[in-house]
């Protein structure tokens, strides 16, 4: 294999640099042999056991299995939100890369409940969700955690369960303890959630006070036109479509429960598989498949920080690109925040599920298929493009101050323009400077997973365009992906979301 020398430099001289903080460098990458790129590349394909294919071996779910077909009707239905303004597609439409294309989403309350993307607005003028969402694309393929701060998460996160082997703890269970509720798969346990937040789904005034267990199941009624949800719905056809999706011909009080409601919402999830890509065809030995610049660029994120990589591996790894871990990277922290902190309005992340301060601003590591799809970027979405997410990775602390030098949350196209903006979040920047002391913190002591490494702009844009070949045909092809959007005729009731962006 050929040795890889970043910026020009012998290999001692790029370990000096390796151990600064970060920074732009003048020259660009060299490779000793250009002709030999596709081998130096292969080889660490084959050191990290990559086949581009991380579905191999799960059993899915097609989107046109009955079941599916169902999950997709629920994902796109408001009834499942408390004030019949928000459905799980509000914040994860597969026509905004399985999320919604915003810093930070807007659940209840918005405007126009139908209209998605950037023209969403809320009447407070600014985002009501105080974290931004994750694409739902290939939500069958997690096997340890889902939800930023893993709270829904696999008790032996068996390879290729997708929690289905283990038990699976929720925010209804105790730390590592199996909720017997949760259902199958970690898809099925996350939906059960977002119906309960009241800036999500929920709205306050539905079922206010009252516990989980009485929301999802009035929901279910609603649905069924049965007991608490008798009559709240007009034109209800979802008994119809439970016996297809389910084959019975029981009663709606049998077969419209939360737990079938969650296991199609679940099957639907788990049948947006998006792995087709030109990273896939390149290992699968069409050399053609990718650029250069994506091939340096693989071989820069394959290559850990000591062998003067840009050790984007460490917590991106194998074929999900993610290695489902909790990682500390102090990306800018504004919003509305998670009520941590002395002022209430910081994320502790990690720490909020297991009580224990090193789990401080620890989030889990997001997958990078389809990350090209899923801009902004973040637990707050506060970085606009791969371009600034990668130079973050380099040196934090010079992106987080260029994040609020170039004016913070009110530089972003979701919030720039609204009147008193600057005001809104007046802690933002001192939380910020807490988690990248935390992440300092945890340098000095040999702990961190994340180690700036010195990118010069050529390396920035190679790691770029390699992101940009893990993009799925389908999920770009709005033609293609809709096949996972509702069709507006055949619809259960007349609360189905039919966005306009």
């Amino acid at each position: 294999m050929l040795t890889y020398t970043r910026h020009g430099l012998p290999a001692l001289a790029a370990l000096a640099l390796l151990s600064g903080c970060g920074g732009d460098n003048s020259s660009p990458v060299v490779i000793d042999n250009p002709a030999d790129l596709d081998d130096q590349l292969m080889a660490l394909i084959a050191e990290h056991n990559l086949t581009g294919a991380p579905e191999a071996g799960r059993n899915l779910p097609d989107v046109n299995d009955p079941l599916a077909q169902l999950g997709m009707r629920l994902f796109f239905s408001k009834s499942l939100g408390g004030g019949f303004d928000s459905a799980c597609a509000s914040c994860h439409h597969p026509l905004l890369g399985g999320a919604d294309g915003l810093s930070l989403p807007i659940g209840t309350g918005a405007d126009d409940p139908d209209v998605l993307g950037l023209a969403r607005s809320h009447p407070d003028g600014v985002p009501n969700v105080p974290r931004h969402s994750p694409t739902v694309f290939n939500a069958g393929l997690w096997d340890t955690a889902l939800f930023w701060d893993s709270r829904v998460e696999s008790l032996g996160g068996e390879a290729g369960a997708n929690g289905a082997a283990s038990g699976i703890r929720t925010p209804d269970s105790a730390l590592f303890v199996a909720d017997a509720e949760a259902g199958n798969t970690l898809p099925q346990a996350q939906a059960r959630f977002p119906v309960l937040e009241d800036t999500e789904m929920k709205t306050a005034n539905f079922e206010n006070g009252s516990d989980a267990s009485s929301v999802r199941a009035h929901l279910a009624a609603r649905l069924g036109d049965y007991g608490v949800g008798a009559g709240e719905i007009a034109d209800n056809n979802w008994l119809t479509h439970f016996q297809t999706a389910f084959a019975s011909g029981a009663d709606a009080e049998t077969l419209i429960t939360f737990d079938n409601i969650t296991a199609a919402i679940a099957a639907y999830e788990r049948s947006m598989v998006f792995t087709d890509t030109p990273w896939r065809d390149y290992i699968g030995g069409d050399a053609a498949a990718i650029s250069d610049s994506a091939k340096r660029g693989a071989i820069l994120f394959l290559t850990p920080a000591e062998e003067n990589g840009a050790n984007c591996i460490a917590c991106h790894s194998g074929d999900l690109f993610s290695d489902e871990q909790a990682h500390i990277v102090a990306f800018p922290q504004f919003g509305p925040g998670k009520g941590d902190g002395a002022t209430g309005d910081d994320d502790f992340g990690r720490e909020r599920e297991t009580g224990d301060a090193r789990d401080r601003y620890r989030l889990r590591t997001p997958s990078l298929l389809n990350v090209a799809l899923t801009a902004p970027y973040g637990h707050t979405g506060a970085y606009r493009n791969l371009t600034e997410v990668v130079r973050h990775y380099a040196n934090p602390g010079a992106s987080v101050n260029g994040f609020f030098g170039r004016g913070g949350w009110c530089s972003l196209p979701q919030i720039q323009g609204i009147g008193d903006c600057a005001s809104r979040y007046p802690n933002a920047r001192a939380n910020s400077q807490l988690a990248l002391a935390t992440l300092a913190d945890e340098q000095a002591a040999g702990r961190a997973v994340l180690r700036p490494v010195p990118l010069n702009p050529d390396e920035v844009a190679d790691l770029v365009s390699f992101l940009e070949a893990l993009t799925d045909r389908c999920a770009a092809d709005p033609a293609c992906v809709s096949t996972w959007v509702p069709a507006p005729s055949g619809a259960a009731d007349t609360h189905q979301l039919n966005a306009t962006f």
